[in-house]
């Protein structure tokens, strides 16, 4: 299993669905109602002894490193013991509404920023407006779109530990063979398709066009916006995928197949596989790959900005975020407890970083040490042009159309445009009874 599948193993309605449907029971709000902030300042705990339970999702390469920084915690803090329970990020999500509904919920959780609106609106987790205020943490410390998208209905949900981003990864072997710079890999749009070009011409597949959604739609939405699109339209009440924009996007994606610069019919992380046996020369993934690719033996190979191949730089991004689920029973003692954990956690995201992360403080990503982190840094040059999901309740369940017309057009089995008017007719759908789901 790579890292993109043990990092999250399903498509969006893996990360929302899952947790839209169980936590859409009758009176889970009601039945949740514990405070509605957290207790304390964040900066030391001075009460009695507390366990805290957190759970989170990280399976995957950044496991061992959110681990190690638990116990450390754990050594610092004699008077605060936290637990982490892990599992698969869709096991998580599906045990998380379900839990808060039993008045049995962990007192520290981590979400994907296109989760919170979901659980938010559900009444799973709480608003943390008090607790951002309290740790002083501010939209100046972090970069506008990542802060914003921890914000539901005026009010803030998630407090940003990570940004992990989509970005290029280029074997330099493989450049080598077609007479191309390994060290200078293509950025924009002409030498992007010059380069597949010389590839094709020494008999190398560029890259591997993945149909699915790791890393085909992730692909797709990162082009969309370079062409100047949207997914939907500001009020998210209506697709927008399928505008020119749209089609622009999914047909150079096609293109790559139908022209011979990318196989056939790829399967899940065969791009991946492809790449790291010198087979492709270029791969768009997430950070996550970054460590995984470091234990392959004589692997040469470098990773930069995704290429511009439309009118505008813009790139694919997720966020973990912290949240507070919601307690049948307020502890303040806990609660106080868990802002402590926050905030130095927080506080330790460059060791974070080394597991295959951006950090979401703008301090720290500046910093020489981050800097230090070749890798990270040179896909942390994309943070003032990451792009994320509308926090719109349900938002997941609107991809689903989506990723299936990118899967069977890049798979020659429909033509994109076509597949793209499909899927917004169906997408329509699904936000329209979203709107009445969730209010």
């Amino acid at each position: 299993m790579t890292d993109s599948q043990s990092h999250s193993p399903l498509s969006r309605r893996g990360f929302l669905g899952l947790a839209a449907s169980v936590g859409a029971a009758a009176g889970l709000a009601a039945c949740s109602s514990g405070s509605g902030g957290a207790a304390g300042s964040g900066q030391k705990y001075t009460g009695p002894k507390v366990d805290l339970t957190f759970w989170n999702g990280f399976t995957g390469g950044d496991g061992p490193f959110m681990k190690k920084l638990v116990a450390e915690f754990n050594s610092k803090h004699k008077n605060i013991k936290v637990k982490p329970t892990v599992y698969e990020w869709a096991s998580y999500y599906e045990k998380l509404p379900a839990a808060v509904a039993s008045g049995k919920a962990p007192d520290i959780g981590i979400m994907h920023v296109d989760s919170l609106a979901t659980n938010a609106a559900r009444g799973v987790i709480l608003p943390l407006d008090d607790l951002a205020k309290t740790l002083k943490l501010s939209q100046d410390d972090f970069a506008d779109t990542v802060w914003k998208a921890g914000e539901y209905k005026g009010q803030r949900y998630g407090i940003p530990l990570d940004v992990h981003p989509l970005g290029f990864y280029y074997n330099k072997k493989v450049m080598a063979q077609a007479d191309l710079d390994p060290e200078q890999p293509p950025q924009t749009a002409d030498d992007y398709m010059a380069a597949l070009d010389a590839l094709k011409k020494a008999g190398v597949k560029g890259m591997a066009m993945t149909p699915h959604v790791f890393t085909g739609a992730m692909t797709f939405h990162s082009l969309l916006w370079q062409h100047g699109g949207e997914l939907f339209n500001a009020e998210v009440s209506q697709p927008a995928f399928a505008d020119d924009a749209g089609v622009a996007a999914l047909t150079w994606m096609v293109d790559l197949v139908k022209n011979g610069h990318s196989p056939k019919n790829v399967g899940q992380d065969a791009d991946v596989t492809a790449f790291q046996n010198d087979k492709t020369a270029f791969n768009w993934n997430g950070i996550w790959l970054i460590n995984g690719l470091k234990e392959v033996d004589g692997l040469e190979w470098g990773v930069a900005p995704l290429p511009q191949i439309g009118s505008q730089k813009a790139a694919w991004a997720g966020s973990h975020n912290f949240v507070l689920p919601k307690q049948r029973k307020a502890d303040n003692n806990k609660l106080s407890a868990a802002k402590v954990f926050v905030n130095w956690i927080s506080q330790q995201s460059l060791e974070w970083a080394k597991g295959g992360q951006v950090p979401a403080r703008k301090s720290v990503r500046e910093s020489s040490e981050f800097e230090a982190l070749t890798e990270q840094a040179a896909i942390g040059q994309q943070v003032d042009y990451l792009r994320f999901p509308p926090p719109v309740p349900g938002i997941g369940e609107a991809f689903d159309p989506l990723n299936t017309a990118i899967n069977q057009a890049v798979l020659l089995k429909q033509d994109p445009a076509k597949a793209l008017e499909e899927a917004a007719g169906k997408s329509a759908k699904i936000l329209a009874e979203n709107a009445k789901k969730y209010g």
